[in-house]
Parts: structure tokens; sequence; C-alpha cells
């Protein structure tokens, strides 16, 4: 997948993870044998900025925010939607497949994970997750457990990981300034 080949989502409806613990972004310790990410930021207080930050978080806008496009078969409040998305060009852009695993769309938490399918550069899961603390903070957070998978993501080692990282800075970025619009 990748270049110059843009798969259909819907044709990777039935394809099996790459990794074997789906859904592990729930459990309170991540699984062993990966890199893990755990990040968070304010984005904003009460219960209209939960309402702002869990639509933009479901309408794909931090992947958006990192300059990817989206293509999905379904929203990303329902397990099983694939999302495939695209970092650079049309077309001669590199494909980024993903399943949601696991959605929560009510309460004072809200968000969901997706897990990495055959062609994504990582092996692992992601997890969105807006949350409105007792205190009235409304809380971004990331959590992640991956490693690179692709022959092209390990021949890049470190910038394979800068990369990473700074998609993960831009992803709360993008939140942040998405509840407060």
């Amino acid at each position: 997948m990748g270049i110059l080949r843009a798969p259909d989502p819907v044709d990777l409806t039935d394809v099996p993870f790459t990794y074997a613990e789906v859904g592990a972004t729930r459990d309170a310790e991540l699984p062993a044998g990966y890199d893990h990410v755990e990040r968070s930021v304010v984005v904003g207080s009460g219960t209209a900025d939960l309402e702002r930050a869990a639509a933009a978080v479901f309408d794909w806008r931090a992947q958006r925010g990192v300059g990817l496009r989206v293509r999905a078969t379904g929203p990303a409040t329902e397990p099983g939607t694939v999302v495939v998305l695209t970092a650079g060009l049309p077309r001669l852009g590199y494909d980024i497949p993903c399943r949601v695993v696991w959605a929560q769309t009510t309460g004072n938490e809200r968000g969901f994970a997706y897990g990495t399918l055959p062609g994504h550069p990582e092996s692992g899961e992601e997890a969105f997750v807006v949350r409105l603390t007792p205190s009235g903070d409304v809380v971004f957070a990331l959590r992640v457990f991956a490693r690179l998978a692709s022959p092209l993501a390990r021949l890049g080692g470190p910038v394979s990981t800068a990369v990473q990282r700074l998609a993960t800075a831009r992803y709360l970025s993008a939140i942040r300034q998405a509840t407060r619009a």
C-alpha cells in the first residue's frame, strides 16, 4: 500500500490486525515489547468544551490537523470502521490503514482507538480520548503502544520516531484548537 496505490477502505474490513493485543489501550498497563506514548493536555473546561472536543475527536480532526487525508468506511464512533490515512500528495502519498477497535461515545470520558492493519508503517494501537475531570477541566489524552513495522519505517529509525513525536504534538494542538474554535 502507499505510493501510487490508494487502497479502498472497504477492501480492508476483514484484514487481520498487525498485532495481538487488540484493545489494550483501554488496559491500565500498556503491553510490553512496544514503545509507549502517553500525552495529555487541558483543552478547555466545562461540558460545552467536552462536547466540542469529543466532536472534534470523532470527526478525525486530530488526524486532519497533522495534515493527513482521511478516507473511512464509517464514523470513528463505530468499532470496525476502517480508516485509511494518507500522508503526502494525492496518488503519491503513503497510505496508513487502521481499524477502530473500541469507541466510548457517552459520559464524561469519550473517544476511540484504532489499530494498525497491513501496510501501516507501525504495528500497534492509538487511543484518542477526551474527559471531563471532577475539577471541570477537559483533558485530551493520547495513549499509544507501537513499534516500527514496515521496512521503510525501520530503515528510517530515528527519523520515523521523530515523525511520530511531531504527529503526537500536532494531534494535541489540533484538538485544543478545535475545542476553542
